[in-house]
């Protein structure tokens, strides 16, 4: 297992669990599928994966609550699995600190791409080379706004002397905004950049992000440009 990518699996349904796992572990992911969610925030604490998938419907602990429960331990990615793409659960999923979510019934080919797509841009939390063109007061790889502070090579931030605490997305989509700092976002092209969507995605999943970034970096250091997308304020 040292050597596969360790997916967390955390689904009631029998026949999907089963399914599912034959799936992944067929593209090559080693699997720890759990029914419920208390076993698998067990299972979470005792294996320490590279990803973990939460069905949003889980007996005992469900799985927004098991998102909120890993994220205030861990910064590993997280897939929700909801059943219904228009359910307020997908948004309550990201709220609570899921990086990404697919809708039920979904193509393993489509999820296995989408797992992919999460764990590329962990690993190059980065954001290429677009950072290092940033227009913020930069000193030696730290750009600053106002109070705020971006420590692109350290990839620390800091907020009046303070650090802020980022998941790797939402560290991406900070260093999207400082790379060019008062030009507007669009949520396709942010996208496209974070989530690292070659197809259209849910443009959700960039308000969301963007929503859970002011909380800590200041509401009023990103502006919404209504009708265009977002722009940090140089």
């Amino acid at each position: 297992m040292a050597d596969q990518t360790h997916v967390l699996f955390v689904e009631d349904d029998d026949v999907i669990r089963e399914a599912t796992q034959l799936a992944l572990e067929r593209d090559g992911f080693a699997v720890t599928a759990m029914p419920d969610g208390i076993s698998g925030l067990e299972s979470f604490r005792a294996d320490r994966p590279d990803i973990a998938l939460l069905d949003v419907m889980l007996p005992g602990l469900d799985g927004v609550s098991l998102c909120r429960r890993i994220r205030d331990e861990s910064t590993v990615p997280v897939i929700m699995l909801s059943a219904r793409a228009d359910s307020i659960d997908v948004v309550l999923g990201l709220e609570a600190g899921a990086d990404d979510y697919v809708t039920k019934p979904f193509d393993g080919a489509v999820l296995v791409a989408r797992i992919r797509a999460v764990l590329r841009r962990f690993g190059h939390a980065g954001g290429g080379d677009r950072a290092d063109a940033a227009g913020g007061a930069d000193t030696g790889g730290v750009l600053t706004f106002g109070d705020l502070e971006v420590d692109t090579d350290g990839m620390e931030v800091h907020r009046a002397g303070q650090p802020v605490g980022l998941t790797p997305t939402e560290m991406r989509l900070l260093l999207e905004f400082s790379s060019a700092p008062g030009t507007v976002l669009s949520r396709d092209k942010l996208l496209e950049r974070v989530w690292d969507y070659g197809w259209g995605g849910d443009t959700r999943v960039v308000d969301v992000h963007v929503q859970r970034l002011r909380t800590k970096i200041g509401q009023d250091r990103i502006e919404t440009v209504r009708g265009f997308g977002y722009k940090l304020k140089a």
